[in-house]
């Protein structure tokens, strides 16, 4: 946030004239460590006991139907039997491909990167994901020389004026960006100061740390699936409840990144809201309901599912891209509008402000199934998008929901107009 912070004073005539110098690392580490209770987890322990949870700490185990055993620091074992059921939550990691030279150049990953407290001067970031960009971003702003090196594209699964934008972004901050390469073998030096980099167009890049963001693995190698009968390292499948298929019984859930469905911290919650319901509901012999919340139950909805990358501009999207809906087989609409040009909520929020909207609508149905922005401050509009996706809420509608001047939500406004005057000029 400092980082994106100073970015949008310096777009600020009258304010960008107040920046005496960078951002200050040192601060925004110190700000880090607050917001994360400086690693300790008391509080969340606190907050456990307060409901009435008990915790064990120490590795877990599954060790048959409903049977967890637990492994604890101090070589005791601990027995757990569930009358209703067991959650996986072990989240997932990040798969660092097998190089030449990898592990003797410990390269970081995005724990690590958000965990140090420590500046390389030189930094190589490998991947074209969000991690890799958000990293990107922060690093060269903390003070890093950052190259970023992209097999194909950046933010392949986004509309591609997404990428192209957040490339453009990164180039005017200073990252080095290479499109097209891959690692072929990484070299520490003995002296264990540099990290030399050879890539597959026999080009070499030396640095002192390189990070890989190139896909995550999921934390399920030993947590004993394979007593009851899954594949152990394996990503859990799940149908709408957060049940786990393949397993005898409405007993064993997954939620978060272990089950795939979205990898994203707020799904992950979203989704242990829905299991924690359902498991409630089960244990009293209720309906699990798929269409209320409450003591009956709704089902895990990935109609709308919201991510934001936080670069600079910001990237921001929910639903379906329009290639995703003409897979999906819907006949859509699609409107852009370019947000520094038509907005003037967005011209006052920064001088030459940049950006672009994208909605895809169902012909059919009038609705929208997907919404994409890209500009500095999409991130906190995003969730009027997420509404209008979720709650599938008919374009004819939204013009009754009237967005204040001058804010860049005048956005809205005129992706409605866009539509309207495209379908006026439909033959």
């Amino acid at each position: 946030r400092p980082v994106l912070a100073l970015s949008d004073v310096r777009r600020l005539d009258g304010a960008r004239q107040a920046v005496a110098g960078p951002v200050a690392a040192g601060g925004v580490f110190a700000r880090r460590d607050h917001y994360v209770s400086d690693w300790d987890d008391i509080g969340q322990a606190a907050g456990l006991a307060a409901m009435g949870a008990d915790l064990v700490r120490g590795h877990g185990r599954l060790a048959g139907p409903r049977r967890v055993v637990v492994s604890t620091a101090d070589g005791e074992t601990v027995d757990l039997v569930a009358r209703h059921a067991v959650v996986i939550s072990t989240g997932s990691a990040a798969a660092v491909p097998d190089l030449p030279g990898v592990r003797e150049a410990h390269p970081w990953t995005n724990r690590h990167a958000t965990d140090t407290s420590v500046v390389p001067g030189r930094l190589a970031i490998v991947g074209g994901g969000g991690v890799a960009v958000e990293m990107a971003t922060a690093w060269q702003g903390l003070g890093s020389a950052v190259t970023l090196l992209v097999r194909s594209t950046i933010l392949p699964r986004m509309e591609p004026f997404v990428g192209e934008a957040v490339e453009r972004g990164l180039r005017d901050s200073g990252v080095e960006v290479r499109i097209g390469v891959n690692v072929r073998e990484l070299v520490r030096g003995r002296n264990a100061a540099a990290v030399v980099i050879r890539l597959d167009d026999d080009s070499e890049l030396e640095v002192d740390e390189v990070m890989f963001a190139t896909g995550r693995t999921p934390l399920t190698g030993d947590i004993g699936l394979e007593t009851v009968g899954l594949a152990a390292g394996s990503w859990l499948e799940t149908d709408d409840t957060l049940t786990v298929t393949g397993v005898a019984g409405d007993w064993l859930y997954a939620v978060g990144d272990a089950n795939r469905r979205a990898l994203l911290t707020h799904q992950g919650k979203y989704q242990a809201r829905v299991a924690a319901a359902v498991i409630a509901a089960r244990a009293e012999s209720a309906p699990v309901d798929t269409t209320a919340w409450g003591r009956c139950v709704a089902t895990a909805d990935a109609l709308a599912v919201p991510q934001v990358f936080f670069t600079d501009p910001e990237a921001a999207s929910v639903g379906m891209t329009e290639e995703q809906a003409g897979t999906a087989g819907h006949s859509v609409s699609v409107v852009d509008v370019e947000i520094g040009e038509t907005v003037m909520g967005a011209k006052l929020y920064a001088d030459g402000y940049r950006g672009r909207a994208r909605m895809v609508v169902d012909d059919t149905r009038g609705v929208p199934l997907g919404v994409t922005l890209v500009g500095p401050g999409v991130g906190e509009i995003l969730h009027s998008a997420t509404v209008a996706v979720a709650g599938q809420v008919p374009v004819d509608r939204m013009w009754h929901a009237v967005p204040c001047f001058p804010t860049v939500s005048e956005l809205w406004l005129r992706l409605l107009e866009a539509y309207r005057d495209r379908e006026s000029a439909s033959p």
